[in-house]
Formats: C-alpha cells, sequence, structure tokens
C-alpha cells in the first residue's frame, strides 16, 4: 500500500530563477537533460545564508557553466508553483511541495562560447535563445503562470535591450 503525501504539510523549496537576456532581448532556455521538451530558464535552490544575487550567478556557473551575467532586475513578489501529482514526494527526496521563487533578469555578458552545458552534475542537453513571447508555449503547463508572470514583471527590461 503506497503512502499517501500530504501536500499541505510540505514546504516550498527557496529558490531562485534568472530570465537571462541577450542584447536582442532575446531569453536563454535550456532543455533538461532526457527529455523530449522540457526547455526551462535556470533556476535552483539558495543555499543557506546565501544571497539571491550570489545563489542567481552559483546556479548560472552550475548549469550552463558561465555567470557572465549583470543583474537587471528583482521580482517585487516571489513566485509559487506546486509540483504536479505525479511528482510530489519524486523530486527532491519528497522535501518539497514545490517552488517559492525570486526572479531576477539578467543582461548576458558573455559570448555564446561561454555557454557550456558539460557542467559537474549536467542538466541540460540542449540550449537556445528565443523571443520572450514564445517562452510560455515552451514551458510545462504547471510552471507557465510563474513564466507568464516573470514575463510581465520585466517587460521593460526586456523592451529595453530589443532597442539598444
Amino acid at each position: 500500500m503506497s503512502k499517501t503525501i500530504d501536500r499541505d504539510s510540505l514546504p516550498y523549496r527557496p529558490c531562485v530563477g534568472v530570465m537571462l537576456l541577450n542584447d536582442r532581448g532575446q531569453v536563454f532556455v535550456a532543455k533538461r537533460c532526457g527529455s523530449d521538451d522540457a526547455w526551462q530558464m535556470p533556476q535552483g535552490g539558495i543555499d543557506e545564508g546565501e544571497g539571491v544575487h550570489e545563489a542567481a550567478l552559483r546556479e548560472l556557473k552550475e548549469e550552463i557553466g558561465t555567470d557572465k551575467a549583470e543583474i537587471l532586475g528583482e521580482t517585487a513578489e516571489k513566485l509559487r508553483y506546486d509540483l504536479p501529482d505525479h511528482l510530489l514526494g519524486k523530486v527532491w527526496k519528497g522535501r518539497w511541495r514545490g517552488q517559492e521563487q525570486v526572479w531576477l533578469a539578467a543582461r548576458f555578458t558573455g559570448t555564446d562560447a561561454d555557454i557550456d552545458l558539460a557542467t559537474e552534475h549536467p542538466e541540460f542537453d540542449a540550449w537556445k535563445w528565443v523571443d520572450a513571447d514564445a517562452l510560455p508555449t515552451l514551458i510545462v503547463p504547471f510552471k507557465r503562470p510563474v513564466y507568464e508572470a516573470v514575463l510581465k514583471e520585466f517587460e521593460t527590461v526586456i523592451k529595453g535591450l530589443r532597442g539598444r
């Protein structure tokens, strides 16, 4: 008999996400290893005692092999998503119900050659720059509302880079 997980008893994982933008205002997305279509922006947990900006740059380095980024903005409020039932209890060793995220907009200051997905613990196997309006269609459905909120909040940042 399988144990039922009480979603409401689980906390949210403290997390940072990075909307990494190139000089054309396009958004960096990467495809999770072993998935057919699970694209996402870089994101990850905030370690104990770590600041949001510090965590963001660390996550970029760990996930995409570079931390060449200039922070341009931060979401006014934390954004949450819940894991769907089929993932609850399976990811993050079953410790979290979802993530509570601070999102940062950052301008990529390197070149495409600086991006290296062959990190110590690879999470992604492909990456690309996409127009911001295409972003929600690439994201798994349970994360879409967060991505739409991030797009809306950073709309002026994205437009500013397009107009450079």
